[in-house]
């Protein structure tokens, strides 16, 4: 497993609402289930292009990382905090990829590895790791995520 480069868990950027007609986050019961996030702030998407081609692993896994950030913070922002968190279930990572990139499990390492240093064990989840030929505004890593609340 890759470790994370971070020696301490990075803060979230600011709650950036949909752009489009969906829901961040929608909560049923103990479960919450993130839509898809991008690494983008609220004036541009940070890494756009395939991987592969346009951005290089090192920048695609930097993408992983602020997407995962961006999810984190919608789910933060829909839970009024995080402490109500009791486990990421499960990870999935698109990567836009060039035709002939494989290394979309090392991309989606950097936001497993960056839960696992916020959460812990509990950051550990079931994972995909899938290439993908585009992703919305040409984003390079698209990052979705099922979490597991503690029973109110």
């Amino acid at each position: 497993m890759t470790t994370t480069p971070f020696q301490t868990a990075p803060s979230l950027p600011d709650y950036q609402p949909p752009a489009n007609v969906y829901a961040s986050v929608v909560r049923h019961g103990s479960i919450a289930y993130v839509s898809g996030h991008i690494a983008k702030t609220p004036a541009e998407v940070s890494f756009t292009g395939k991987a592969g081609a346009d951005i290089s692993l090192d920048d695609a896994r930097r993408s992983a990382e602020l997407a995962t950030l961006n999810a984190l913070a919608s789910l933060s922002h829909a839970l009024d905090g995080l402490q109500q968190l009791d486990r990421i279930v499960k990870l999935t990572v698109f990567v836009a990829s060039a035709p002939g990139f494989n290394e979309q499990p090392k991309v989606a390492d950097a936001a497993s590895a960056l839960l696992q240093t916020m959460f812990g064990e509990k950051g550990t989840a079931a994972r995909s790791a899938i290439g993908v030929a585009e992703l919305p505004r040409n984003a390079s890593v698209e990052v979705e995520m099922i979490v597991a609340l503690r029973e109110s």
